[in-house]
């Protein structure tokens, strides 16, 4: 499938304009049926009742830009076949989320939800053969595609802590993702990638700081899913399979940095994993006297990092893969020891 890129151009600003519109109007719904996330526990840093749902427009942005541009486009049965391996999963996860924004589900029910996905994705995809870089064995394939898929989404959900924080990294390594996509002529890929970004960055325009309204765990699962399929999918041009599976990491290195001092500080002071708590990167940054402003510029300036290096690894000679990925992989290791030094609360 040939896409031009007027047509990636009229992907993006389509699913861009629809959510921007969207998402006042779903503000609004939640405002009237009183689905507000309350800051009533200590982990959470807003100081008065925050709409969400933000994520349901996010979705409805999504789903509906990815089939009606199938259905103007040429549409196949293998094309709508794809799409949807990628989107039912993802509109799974994010009901389930929003189960949980409305009810307040515990962490049992949506793991054991993000693990069924996970597993009924890595089955679509090594069926129909599209695993980016397959390991030779079926069962290892389906072990790492679904822990894959549900660490993604616990770090998108992990990572939604503070305003325009979830939403602009999402983008940011969507936007990554098209560029690789598109050099290897994955267009699909290439796609689906850059409406996730378009949405993303039109649900920013109401979530930046100070946010009118959230994604909740509805949108923030639903963008897991989405990215670790979109991710784990791509198959970039590397020399070596340890680069190939570096590739996605770094893309996403920052949501599971986030995501790795958090849980470590927690077993560190024997409390639960899935507690919330003040101890991810952006509370640790404000702690320090950072503001809230120019802690999400920071974690976003992160990100575009970490999607450099993985964009420098496929895209550079190939002699000098090896070197960007030891270079990435140590400064995440400083960034993970200079934040879980700091103080837990």
């Amino acid at each position: 499938m040939t896409i031009t890129n007027f047509q990636y151009f009229i992907l993006f600003v389509s699913s861009y304009v629809l959510v921007g519109i969207l998402t006042p109007i779903m503000r609004k719904v939640a405002l009237r049926k009183g689905i507000l996330d309350q800051p009533d526990s200590s982990h959470k840093t807003h100081v008065s009742p925050t709409p969400y749902l933000g994520g349901i427009a996010i979705i409805i942005g999504v789903v509906f830009v990815t089939y009606m541009s199938l259905l103007l486009s040429n549409f196949t049965l293998n094309n709508f076949f794809l799409a949807s391996s990628l989107i039912l999963p993802a509109l799974a996860l994010g009901l389930i989320g929003l189960w949980d924004d409305i009810k307040k589900l515990s962490p049992f029910p949506r793991f054991i939800g993000q693990s069924i996905a996970a597993l009924v994705v890595s089955l679509l995809l090594i069926a129909g053969n599209n695993l980016g870089n397959p390991t030779g064995s079926t069962v290892l394939d389906i072990i790492i595609t679904i822990f894959w898929i549900v660490g993604i989404c616990n770090s998108i959900n992990f990572f939604d802590n503070l305003d325009g924080g979830a939403a602009g990294t999402t983008a940011i390594s969507a936007i990554a993702l098209t560029y690789l996509a598109i050099n290897n002529g994955q267009t699909s890929i290439a796609a689906l990638s850059l409406v996730l970004s378009g949405a993303t960055l039109g649900f920013l325009i109401w979530n930046k700081p100070p946010a009118r309204i959230y994604m909740g765990d509805a949108g923030a699962l639903f963008l897991g899913v989405l990215l670790a399929t979109l991710s784990i999918r791509l198959n970039p041009s590397t020399n070596s399979q340890i680069a190939s599976f570096a590739t996605p990491i770094l893309i996403l290195a920052v949501p599971i940095l986030d995501t790795t001092v958090a849980v470590v500080s927690r077993l560190r002071r024997r409390i639960s994993p899935f507690q919330g708590g003040r101890d991810h990167l952006s509370h640790r940054l404000i702690r320090a006297g950072v503001s809230r402003k120019l802690t999400v510029i920071i974690l976003w300036s992160l990100s575009i990092i970490f999607s450099l290096f993985a964009i420098w690894v496929s895209s550079f000679d190939s002699r000098y893969e090896l070197l960007w990925i030891l270079i990435a992989s140590l400064f995440w290791v400083a960034l993970f020891i200079r934040f879980i030094t700091t103080s837990d609360e």
